[in-house]
């Protein structure tokens, strides 16, 4: 792409693709709002009931890299049409569904075709644009994933409310042909097609460059899942009204929409030199706090800059991982377009793991402070990638 501006062709194929990740977004969040009426449906424990989402999770996270490097070769347009196609038939499939062996099995195999669109989609995303707007490109691409958290999972919870819960099943599934109409049509026929051996896709995972760029986004992801998994806690601590919380988690989740532009903003330029200062000011945001939450309104206002912080690294850091694997190794962009969602969801689960046992350890508060240093953590391996890079430029 010579051009340097957005034509109305590239805002269409954007438009589809955040569409796309809104209904995949969709369908894997709504699950956590409908496992109590799952349970009582199907006549199971609330905490088997939770392995839905476990189950999603680490599947998600193995089988992604393991497609993208399997069918890097395969035509992108036909085979993102094929796995759309699947994702609908998978989800109404769901709405039948009458055991918990077919739902988790259900489930496991959505995660996969989810796994691997995402990454279609940011790999589309990226080589379709102008090089200098492919940041703006993914940022509203990873905005599809806000938007289903604040629009697509409260309507996917309240059609589960009035009409039970495979009624949401229907939903996702409606949205899926959706996203297929429209992939159909807007979708280009001239993407690129690699044909790389798996060997040679996973050769990427041994080079230390890309071990350390995917560390940056799961330390970064995980600093905030150390607090915001415990956030409902800290809230009713701080003496927020029962019936205010779900009001005050939408308002978080609406702010994380101006977080995702601006992330889009910080990849525009120089974005891993940027990212330094930007997680040593989420470790600040953290941090603060331990005290802020103290008075309510100071502790709210602090909430949303921690929302604001909280997804700033997404596109810089996919942007740098698929940069990388073109130096390193140009036949495995696909596996290398996966690695962030692969690191995220480490980072939620390693943030998660974290905060529980420092919760369990004693005064819950602390949590922000194990945070924060996450957060610190994460700025030191960027100073340090991004120093590589210099090093690696000036001797070029």
């Amino acid at each position: 792409m010579h051009t340097t501006k957005l034509s109305k062709r590239h805002w269409l194929l954007i438009l589809t693709l955040t569409l796309l990740t809104f209904v995949l977004g969709t369908s894997e969040f709504v699950i956590v709002g409908i496992l109590t009426d799952i349970s009582s449906s199907l006549h199971m424990t609330n905490a088997k009931a939770g392995t839905l989402v476990s189950a999603f999770a680490i599947t998600f996270a193995i089988a992604t890299p393991l497609v993208m490097s399997a069918t890097s070769h395969f035509p992108k347009r036909k085979w993102m049409l094929f796995l759309i196609g699947s994702f609908i038939v998978l989800n109404a499939l769901c709405v039948i569904s009458t055991s918990y062996i077919l739902l988790i099995a259900l489930r496991i195999m959505t995660a996969i075709v989810t796994g691997v669109l995402i990454s279609l989609a940011m790999i589309v995303a990226s080589e379709t644009m102008p090089i200098n707007k492919r940041g703006l490109a993914i940022s509203f691409v990873f905005g599809g994933f806000t938007l289903a958290n604040v629009v697509g999972v409260p309507i996917g919870i309240v059609i589960a409310e009035w009409y039970g819960w495979n009624a949401t099943f229907m939903l996702t599934t409606f949205l899926g042909v959706l996203a297929f109409l429209a992939s159909f049509f807007v979708l280009p026929n001239n993407l690129s097609q690699v044909r790389s051996s798996i060997r040679d896709q996973f050769s990427l995972m041994t080079k230390p460059r890309i071990l350390m760029a995917f560390f940056i986004p799961a330390l970064g992801f995980g600093a905030t899942y150390v607090v915001f998994t415990y956030l409902v806690p800290i809230l009713k601590g701080m003496g927020a009204p029962n019936n205010s919380i779900s009001l005050i988690l939408f308002g978080y989740g609406f702010i994380s929409i101006f977080s995702n532009i601006l992330a889009g903003k910080i990849a525009s330029h120089n974005p891993i030199g940027r990212l330094r200062f930007v997680f040593l000011v989420q470790a600040v945001v953290l941090t603060s706090l331990f005290w802020t939450t103290n008075h309510f309104i100071l502790g709210l206002i602090n909430i949303g800059f921690m929302s604001l912080m909280a997804i700033l690294l997404t596109t810089s850091t996919q942007l740098y991982l698929i940069d990388l694997a073109g130096i390193y190794q140009p036949n495995a962009t696909g596996l290398a377009a996966s690695l962030m969602p692969v690191a995220s969801n480490v980072g939620i689960a390693f943030g998660s793991a974290l905060g529980g046992i420092v919760y369990h350890q004693g005064n819950l508060m602390n949590v922000t402070w194990v945070g924060g240093l996450v957060a610190v953590c994460a700025s030191l391996l960027t100073f340090f990638s991004h120093l590589l890079d210099q090093k690696q430029k000036s001797s070029a």
